[in-house]
């Protein structure tokens, strides 16, 4: 589990501007699409990303139907499939929507490794460890400081009475 959540916090954005990103950047793979001779394909994949960014629970999430773990899996599955559609030859998407296509997996890759997936319930549970261990520290530096204090006392009082 420790792995788990480990890899879970490798990011440091919150997961709801991640959230906003895919919905974003799903639907200007949409509207990017429309407008292309060939728009079928890059509306669907544009759709399949908001599809995946509102099946989520998150902040922003509209149906809830998935954990963020689950998202995480899913995040690499709808890259994917973008991907491929766009480097597939026999299908028939212009260059623009290809490239755009692309793109927009890279971005969604980008958001996908800096993005902490962690809830909120686990952030919190993690932070009062870190507390924990960090008061644990604290006390042991101030222990460590007391001492040299005594110690560098000590050593003027002899240079003093040795004078």
């Amino acid at each position: 589990m420790a792995s788990d959540s480990s890899a879970t916090r490798r990011g440091w954005r919150p997961f709801w501007v991640h959230q906003a990103a895919e919905y974003l950047l799903g639907l200007v793979l949409v509207a990017a699409g429309v407008q292309s001779p060939t728009p079928a394909f890059p509306v669907l994949a544009g759709g399949l990303i908001v599809l995946n960014a509102a099946v989520v629970t998150g902040p922003l999430g509209a149906f809830r139907l998935a954990s963020r773990p689950v998202h995480r899996i899913l995040d690499i599955g709808v890259i994917a499939v973008v991907v491929s559609v766009a480097a597939m030859p026999f299908l028939s998407i212009d260059a623009a929507s290809r490239l755009t296509m692309i793109v927009i997996a890279g971005v969604i890759a980008f958001l996908w490794v800096t993005t902490n997936f962690e809830t909120r319930r686990e952030a919190v549970g993690r932070r009062d460890a870190v507390r924990m261990a960090t008061a644990s520290d604290r006390s042991e530096a101030i222990g460590r400081s007391a001492g040299r204090l005594v110690a560098r006392a000590g050593e003027y009082a002899r240079k003093r009475r040795d004078q």
